[in-house]
């Protein structure tokens, strides 16, 4: 079959070289339509029951995360020449096309009563910029003395805070950034003329902002990735050619990945930015196999067209499978439901594919056409130190196999001490750098406001127009009340808040009379707000259902993470009950919060599943290939045990499970079972086709294969390291235990492997083949 294919691609290789280079240009074509994810992250699939009601609560009430935030802290929010700037600021914002509603100390609205016509007008407070002192004491007695706007849109502490509602046909397009800049720039005006420190805030800020990071490191780590390969190419062949025309092979592979991206309909986020690199650091490995094999071959007979043949057959068996293994850890997510892991899995696992099928045809045809280049001979002086280190590697595998077997268990029981202490949590925005601005700010809402983040809770009463029946009422103050006492929640804003505020405004603006009406008030109040319009009317309705059935009751909470999140919905559940019976309401928390919990814990449910999938599948492959059950069990520790080892680092520092560190494990296993494959399958050529004894071929297998595993165990430590570079927490770590998990498993491919082998095949009765062939099939199979 090998010898066929390389048949079939040194026969054809225009036909190939052309159908590469039109596939690259159509996909070159496609990746130019590339766009930037800017909704948050879908974690959960689409049938997760929380995520259904969620989308359902968004059809019902509109989205949740639609409010920008703008808060200043000073104790002169109150003087006419600062008040003026603010009203100027939030007149500004709201001419701004694609902003809805703005709401402000600067820009809020009286309920009135107007009794001539029975109904409310809401009149604009301030009506124009003060004139005088007197004037500014008026305004800011009238929003202090009135408790609907007390910790909505100013503190106690000299905060004062400006929501800003986007339309929702552009909150989640690019067409909101150039708002979003836009506002900013007069926010840093406002503050340059006052001096006072402007934060800036809300979902759609920071999902902007998170975006704008993500297209930035995109196009920095692929040019660490194409460099980092670069000079790896460099070192080992010292040739120009060499690094040029791999790296031309890789980048095809990137644009090929782009362009799968937008056929599949994906758009880039945290997770599908890093494909790209990824493929040029998992692509490189390849073409140095190929290129080492090549210059290997030719070093024996200088027959290039031969030597170019047998690396193809040679290598085509042992980088099909390595790569497979690998894909198989990015396709295992597939299977995960969750969009945002179906997205990176398949496009990465496709293109794995893809980029070492190019490698396979194009590197070969391309140094078919080039000049035969002028080697050295090979000598061990050139690996001096590394050749010396895999020797004592063979002595403790061949006459210390004990150490290594007691070692392994040692250093894996402290390990799983450590895995005992992983702390499952994730933060909306934990994977940013701790001095980010965007921390800094959201830090500053959660002091003065509880927070930004949306956390809503659906009331549905089961009867049409139970939602103005007193007594429901009364149950979902009781309810608003009790998830307010939280420090994590911010006051409410609901059907009763604006009832309470209708009452006050019938009672003209008495904040005594702020409180839920009576029933014969009720009625009266209603009407008023019935009889003044739309205007009027809104104040309720984007808390209503049709039929008056369901309502909502918004809170804003701070940042607490998916830990302490799941255990306040755990106590509030039973409270909950308690005030609104399940046998009469159907009560839902929802909001965006929640969906980021739920997908936080649903990601690391299937975690377990995603590797036990990854372990089937690839000891699946092994028999297929090794056919030996043995082997395939013993395979699988040098891949496991560095697993164990890094969920034990993460638990020892304090880094936890969250939706960018989960993924460590899955690529972990893949890429680390390439190195099993590079070493049983030299091993198993070796056997087949050499009557040398057990004990040698282990020692011919580490002391050879063992150079090119390490060379591609160092590519794939600095590929990974490049993530370090990040400004993603998440993504660094990501990056870092990759590096250690890969250079741990190398350790592990290197002595606890082949002593479980010499174990294994210890008895195994050997077939004769001559000292003269045996030498000679030895030397083919170096790679």
């Amino acid at each position: 079959m090998w010898v066929k294919l390389s048949r079939f691609i040194l026969q054809n290789r225009i036909a190939i070289i052309v159908f590469f280079v039109l596939g690259t240009i159509f996909m070159a074509y496609q990746a130019k339509n590339v766009k930037l994810s800017y909704t948050g992250s879908k974690i959960l699939p689409v049938t997760d029951s929380a995520f259904v009601k969620y989308n359902a609560f968004k059809k019902t009430f509109g989205e949740d995360g639609s409010v920008m935030v703008v808060g200043i802290q000073s104790p002169d929010i109150f003087k006419k020449e600062v008040y003026n700037r603010w009203v100027q600021l939030s007149n500004d914002i709201q001419k701004l096309k694609g902003i809805k509603q703005v709401l402000s100390s600067g820009r809020i609205f009286q309920l009135e009563k107007d009794t001539v016509n029975q109904k409310f007008v809401l009149k604009p407070l301030p009506g124009g910029l003060i004139k005088t002192d007197t004037e500014m004491d008026s305004i800011r007695n009238t929003i202090y003395s009135n408790p609907f706007f007390e910790g909505l849109i100013y503190n106690r502490q000299n905060a004062t805070l400006m929501a800003i509602t986007f339309d929702t046909k552009i909150l989640n397009t690019a067409e909101r950034n150039p708002i979003l800049r836009e506002i900013e720039a007069k926010a840093k005006a406002f503050q340059a003329s006052t001096k006072i420190q402007v934060h800036i805030s809300g979902l759609p800020y920071i999902r902007t902002a998170v975006s704008k990071l993500v297209s930035n490191e995109f196009v920095l780590f692929l040019g660490l990735s194409i460099l980092v390969s670069a000079l790896i190419l460099l070192i080992f062949f010292k040739k120009f050619y060499a690094v040029f025309f791999p790296i031309l092979v890789v980048i095809m592979g990137v644009i090929w990945s782009i362009g799968t991206l937008v056929l599949f309909g994906f758009e880039l986020t945290i997770l599908t930015g890093l494909i790209p690199p990824l493929i040029v650091i998992i692509g490189i490995p390849n073409s140095i196999l190929l290129l080492n094999k090549y210059q290997n071959e030719l070093r024996k007979h200088g027959d290039k067209q031969k030597a170019l043949s047998i690396t193809i057959e040679r290598i085509a068996i042992t980088t099909l499978i390595a790569n497979i293994t690998a894909a198989i850890g990015f396709g295992v997510l597939y299977f995960t439901g969750s969009e945002l892991l179906m997205q990176f899995g398949s496009v990465a696992s496709i293109n794995v594919m893809v980029t070492w099928l190019m490698c396979l045809c194009l590197i070969p045809i391309i140094f078919s056409y080039l000049p035969v280049p002028k080697l050295k001979a090979q000598n061990h002086v050139e690996e001096a130190f590394l050749h010396k280190l895999l020797v004592k590697t063979d002595l403790l595998v061949q006459q210390k196999s004990g150490l290594i077997y007691v070692g392994t268990v040692i250093i894996s029981i402290i390990a799983f001490i450590g895995v005992m202490k992983i702390n499952v949590n994730g933060y909306v925005v934990d994977d940013l750098p701790k001095n980010s601005e965007i921390l800094t700010d959201l830090k500053f809402f959660e002091k003065n406001f509880e927070g930004i983040l949306p956390l809503e809770v659906s009331v549905d009463t089961k009867k049409k127009n139970g939602v103005f029946n007193l007594t429901n009422l009364k149950r979902m103050e009781k309810l608003e009340k009790m998830i307010s006492a939280y420090p994590e929640f911010s006051r409410s804003i609901s059907v009763n808040m604006g009832l309470k505020y209708a009452t006050q405004a019938f009672y003209n603006n008495d904040s005594t009379f702020f409180r839920l009406p009576d029933n014969l008030e009720k009625n009266f109040i209603l009407a008023y707000i019935a009889n003044g319009g739309k205007g009027n009317a809104s104040l309720l309705t984007n808390f209503i259902s049709k039929g008056n059935q369901s309502t909502r009751i918004s809170f804003q909470m701070a940042d607490v993470g998916s830990k302490r999140l799941d255990a306040i919905m755990a106590e509030l559940k039973p409270r909950i009950d308690s005030i609104l019976p399940p046998s009469k309401f159907d009560v839902e928390l929802t909001g965006s919060s929640i969906i980021f919990s739920k997908g936080t814990d649903y990601m690391l449910r299937h975690l377990v599943e995603s590797i036990g999938l990854a372990i089937i599948l690839i000891s699946l492959l092994r028999l297929a290939q090794f056919k030996s059950l043995g082997i395939m069990f013993i395979s699988l520790l040098p891949n496991i045990v560095p697993l164990i080892i890094t969920a034990g680092i993460m638990g020892y520092f304090g880094i936890s499970l969250k939706p960018s560190t989960i993924l460590i494990f899955t690529i972990a296993f893949g890429l680390a079972s390439d190195q099993t494959i590079y070493f049983l399958t030299r091993y198993q050529q070796e056997l087949n086709l050499t009557n040398f004894s057990i004990p040698k071929v282990i020692s011919d297998t580490i002391t050879e294969t063992g150079v090119s595993m390490t060379h591609i165990a160092l590519i794939l430590f600095f590929g990974f390291g490049i993530f370090t570079a990040s400004t993603f927490g998440g993504t660094v770590v990501l990056g870092l235990l990759l590096s250690i998990t890969l250079l741990v498993a190398l350790i592990f491919n290197l002595t606890l492997l082949p002593a479980l082998v010499l174990w294994l095949d210890k008895k195994k009765v050997r077939k004769v083949v001559s000292d003269e062939e045996s030498a000679k099939n030895a030397g083919e199979f170096d790679h």
